[in-house]
């Protein structure tokens, strides 16, 4: 590691219905030393998460409410408005992505070799729970699907784990509302050409029982990102609805 542990981290926390799990999420985060401020954003929860998040007292602590469910994407734009540290990661509420490791994700940044860090849950020997066989298919599909529209060649383009440095995701617009929010930041941040690394993670997935939220029908959205915010899927968008218009008025 370049450095000893520091406060330079702005943790981005989307929630939704995560009663269960948000304190001990909100309690692991305030426990690693690269933690300066966690930003959490409620996406119009339902559950007790409101009144859990309202008895928070630790400083660092900022809770931002929606008033109704807008999607995570929706949550991590207004998150990242609200960060102030020199980083930015993203961190789901439901206890799949350990907050202890974020001197891993850091280090590239740190050392001023990169500019983006992605948490691969497959690059590592760090343990992982086994679950469903077709969600990681799927995983695996869409991100080849996303290098093939970008030229990159990640692991992991649907990991929650994206660390940026402040600049880098304040200067970026994120339109999808939903999970759609990975392939249009993979793929905006290939078009911007920034310095992208990724690391190895743990994982403990949780099933649908427990609470995961994503569907097939976000796995169709992400193939229609995937293909929008691309620099090529864009160009040809753009040609067919140009085809589209010239056709209507002649």
């Amino acid at each position: 590691m370049s450095a000893q542990p520091f406060p330079c981290l702005s943790v981005v926390v989307p929630c939704y219905n995560e009663e269960a799990t948000i304190k001990t999420l909100v309690d692991q985060v305030l426990a690693s030393p690269w933690v300066a401020e966690i930003v959490v954003v409620d996406d119009g929860s339902s559950d007790r998460s409101r009144d859990i998040l309202a008895s928070l007292s630790d400083p660092r602590v900022t809770v931002v409410l929606h008033e109704r469910n807008q999607g995570k994407g929706a949550a991590l734009r207004t998150g990242f408005t609200r960060a102030t540290s020199d980083y930015v990661i993203v961190q789901d509420a439901d206890l799949e992505y350990d907050p202890g490791e974020y001197g891993v994700l850091l280090e590239p940044l740190l050392d001023d070799r990169a500019d983006v860090v992605f948490g691969s849950r497959f690059l590592s020997g760090r343990p992982h729970r086994v679950l469903y066989f077709w969600h990681s298919m799927g995983n695996k599909f869409l991100t080849l699907m996303s290098n093939m529209f970008t030229d990159l060649n990640l692991t992991d383009m649907e990991t929650c784990y994206k660390c940026f440095r402040r600049t880098v995701i304040q200067s970026i617009t994120i339109e999808e509302d939903r999970f759609g929010f990975e392939p249009e930041i993979t793929a905006k941040l290939a078009r911007g050409q920034y310095r992208i690394y990724e690391v190895g993670i743990s994982y403990s997935g949780r099933t649908y029982a427990e609470g995961k939220k994503i569907g097939w029908r976000d796995g169709v959205r992400a193939v229609y990102c995937i293909v929008r915010y691309s620099e090529v899927g864009s160009k040809v968008l753009g040609r067919v609805e140009s085809l589209q218009k010239s056709r209507r008025f002649n």
